[in-house]
């Protein structure tokens, strides 16, 4: 991720927004855990609170991978923030371009090659930084009880008698009651409509756009009328200088009672309940209300039967996979905050689990998540809370393949198609090649390369292709059959190469130039500069990966396998460290949050403790040299990926602890970017599944490695449910008396076995037969 400021330095907590004091309270048992949510003797799939949410960012989170919502505030005030997908704020962006370099090309590689190491801080068309456009919640549905049904203010040593909001991960609700006031809310994966009832005597419901930040131009009508069910009401805003718009749109359905205007708003009097159906749209021109009001109408005006539609996807989604840690019975029966104030739990680390998993289906769908993944309160998001495709988007993926959440994976795939003919774009305009281009950033709609400048040089960085598509070649492994879009991005990928890898070495290697190390320089270089160890990785691997993907073109695929036969290997440096620049003289900057140079070790296969040991020690030895930087959650995790495929458990747990030590997490289990829960962010939550699982399992096409780096303070447990890339199922249990793995193969394959006694067997695996591995110790 950039580290410079994106629109806003930051968007962390208040002064006083310091970690919640828990409520005094007997000592807790399993029956303080909410009902469905688990607990006892397993692990709890939900988290919850007795005191009301103040600040968005402690909101309980749902949503469907397009529409996202943030609930707060309390009964009888109860916020829900509205998000989308789509909703990214005009800001001249989306009518950039990429820089049209490619004529420049030649003699910046003359220089490079000559030595001239700044030479590419000029490979540039002047233009100023430019960010993609910021992400922005449309508005906030407010529900008001009337003053006379709302109990005397509770003494603030007394705390909120009677209050209970949670959020069920099994179901994507989160719940809120107290005194008699209730409100439940899900974001529907069937029917794409935010589904909320409220009940109450008297209700006041408005839909209010005066969130942090709003701009002040942006030209805001309400709309409020009475229907036969209730009231239908309707927000519309115009962004500033700008023919762009988006409307929300929410009917109200009142069961007994009568409504009454209130505008902007409406009340509903003596209802017994209220069931409130939402949607936002962004557009150009006007948008049809009236066809949307028929849409909604058309839904069943029954909570129930909305949610048994949605149950169907969500549920079976997040279900495939469980982490059970043997955790203290007690300690599970706590509420997040009290268990956040725990941080060496293993209850905290099975909350987290469950959590992620869920924070990442549910932002996850039109798009893969954003940095703060579906969700903001505050129209000033960091980075303009985009995709950060250098690091943050497939770290947060991580777990994909493995945890069995292929509707991730398809996420990110859309994003992806969608956008290839810009990257085929990028690659004419700054390359002057055939292929495709990735860029570092993109805000959702233009996959253009316009961000970049002399310190953050980004439309040199050629790598992006192949690292998005790794992922989708993990699930195609997955399922064992290989999607023919992929095989096509391959393909362009590889014909980047072909036309770009045209400079050599005096031993007649390939030289990657220029070539661009996310977000890092030598110590003794510019930021543009030759054989970054991720560039070496990417294209040996998109090569080599795009041929395997084309044996109905076997001419070009030989010439794919020769060029990558052609660049140079991995330089071990004067540390005894995988250099992160191969090209001699370069020196390593060891201090930043960036393991771009590690690419190799994590995701790809390329470097590992058994075909490679050499490379995987040099690998170690960088991993031991690197510094935290800026205490990134994301650097955190990236360095326990990397430690967990080099079977250094210690390591993990150390990066682990660095992010629950931090305080990164917050009431609601979204994480931040820094410390003390500074700046909203899903990097920590989306990807520690991925580091437990990675430190518990890790599979090859060809290779089932079991326990590899688990960390020492987690004895015992169970991992159920877990995809290989070899196409089998994996349960496994672990503790003082040994391991019990069995796999459920869905094609007959032969795999080789590693554990930590050393050699390896071989495993023939038939279809449709369970296979038993027990292990004595591990």
């Amino acid at each position: 991720m950039t580290a410079s400021p994106g629109p806003t330095a930051s968007s962390g907590p208040t002064a006083s927004s310091g970690p919640t004091a828990p409520p005094t309270s007997p000592a807790p048992s399993a029956s303080s855990v909410p009902p469905g949510f688990g607990g006892g003797d397993g692990p709890v799939h939900g988290t919850w609170e007795r005191r009301p949410a103040t600040r968005w960012e402690d909101a309980f989170l749902s949503g469907n991978g397009r529409h996202g919502a943030l609930v707060f505030g309390d009964p009888y005030d109860e916020r829900v923030v509205v998000t989308h997908h789509t909703l990214v704020r005009p800001n001249g962006s989306e009518h950039a371009r990429p820089p049209q370099l490619a004529d420049e090309l030649p003699a910046l590689q003359d220089k490079l090659l000559a030595g001239e190491t700044t030479a590419a801080e000029s490979f540039t068309d002047h233009r100023p930084l430019r960010w993609v456009q910021p992400f922005h919640p449309a508005f906030r549905i407010r529900v008001r009880r009337t003053p006379s049904d709302k109990p005397r203010r509770e003494r603030p040593d007394r705390g909120h008698s009677g209050h209970l909001r949670s959020v069920d991960f099994t179901t994507g609700e989160t719940a809120a009651t107290r005194a008699g006031a209730t409100g439940r809310l899900f974001v529907s994966r069937a029917d794409d409509v935010i589904v909320h009832q409220v009940t109450g005597p008297d209700l006041d419901i408005a839909l209010d756009h005066r969130l942090p930040g709003v701009p002040a131009g942006l030209a805001v009508g309400h709309g409020a009328v009475r229907t036969t069910t209730g009231a239908l009401l309707t927000l519309r805003a115009r962004y500033p200088d700008s023919d762009r718009a988006y409307t929300g749109v929410t009917l109200v359905v009142a069961t007994g009672g009568r409504t009454e205007l209130t505008l902007p708003g409406v009340r509903v009097i003596g209802a017994t309940s209220v069931l409130l159906l939402t949607r936002v749209r962004r557009h150009t021109g006007e948008l049809d209300v009236l066809a949307e009001q028929r849409a909604l109408g058309r839904l069943p005006h029954s909570y129930d039967d909305l949610l048994e539609r949605h149950l169907a996807r969500h549920r079976t989604a997040y279900r495939r996979v469980t982490l059970d840690l043997r955790a203290d019975p007690a300690e599970r029966a706590l509420t997040g905050s009290e268990l956040l104030g725990r941080p060496r739990s293993p209850a905290l680390l099975e909350r987290l689990f469950a959590a992620g998993r869920y924070h990442l289906l549910s932002s996850s769908g039109l798009n893969p998540p954003r940095l703060p993944g579906l969700w903001t309160g505050d129209w000033d998001t960091a980075w303009s809370g985009a995709f950060t495709n250098d690091a943050n988007v497939n770290l947060q993926t991580a777990s994909a393949a493995a945890a069995a959440l292929p509707e991730v994976t398809e996420a990110l795939a859309s994003l992806i198609y969608r956008q290839l003919d810009d990257w085929r774009t990028n690659a004419r305009a700054v390359f002057g090649t055939r292929g495709a281009v990735a860029p570092a950033h993109t805000d959702g709609e233009s996959g253009l390369t316009y961000h970049f400048s002399r310190e953050y040089p980004l439309h040199l960085w050629t790598a992006g292709a192949d690292w998005l598509l790794k992922p989708l070649v993990d699930h195609d492994e997955t399922r064992g059959a290989r999607d023919p879009r992929t095989a096509a991005a391959l393909g362009e990928t590889a014909r980047f190469y072909e036309d770009f890898l045209t400079r050599t070495d005096p031993d007649g290697r390939i030289v990657v130039v220029p070539s661009y190390s996310p977000e890092n320089r030598p110590a003794n270089g510019g930021w543009g500069a030759l054989n970054a160890a991720m560039d070496l990785s990417a294209a040996r691997h998109a090569l080599l990966t795009a041929a395997d993907y084309h044996p109905d073109a076997p001419e070009e695929a030989n010439r794919w396998r020769a060029l990558a036969d052609r660049l140079p290997p991995h330089r071990t440096n004067a540390d005894g460290a995988l250099a992160e620049w191969a090209w001699p003289g370069l020196d390593d900057s060891y201090d930043h949050r960036h393991l771009s140079h590690l690419y190799g070790v994590w995701p790809l296969d390329e470097i590992n403790p058994y075909d490679t040991p050499r490379q995987a020690a040099a690998a170690h030895r960088a991993l031991e040299l690197r510094g935290a930087e800026n205490d990134s959650a994301h650097g955190h995790l990236h360095h326990a990926l990397i430690a967990a495929r080099l079977r250094d458990g210690r390591r993990v747990a150390n990066a682990l602890g660095a992010v629950l030590d931090g305080d990164f997490f917050h009431d609601s289990l979204m994480s931040a970017h820094y410390p003390r829960r500074d700046v909203y962010n899903a990097d920590a939550a989306h990807t520690l599944p991925a580091v437990l699982i990675e430190a518990l399992v890790h599979s090859t096409p060809d290779r089932l490695v079991l326990l590899p780096a688990v960390p020492p303070a987690l004895p015992a447990g169970e991992l159920r449910g877990v995809r290989t890339r070899f196409g089998a199922e994996l349960d496994l249990t672990w503790g003082p008396d040994g391991a019990r793995a069995v796999l459920t193969p869905h094609r007959t394959h032969r795999v080789e076995v590693r554990t930590s006694s050393g050699d390896p067997r071989m495993l023939d695996l038939i279809a449709g037969e369970d296979h038993v591995l027990t292990l004595r110790t591990w």
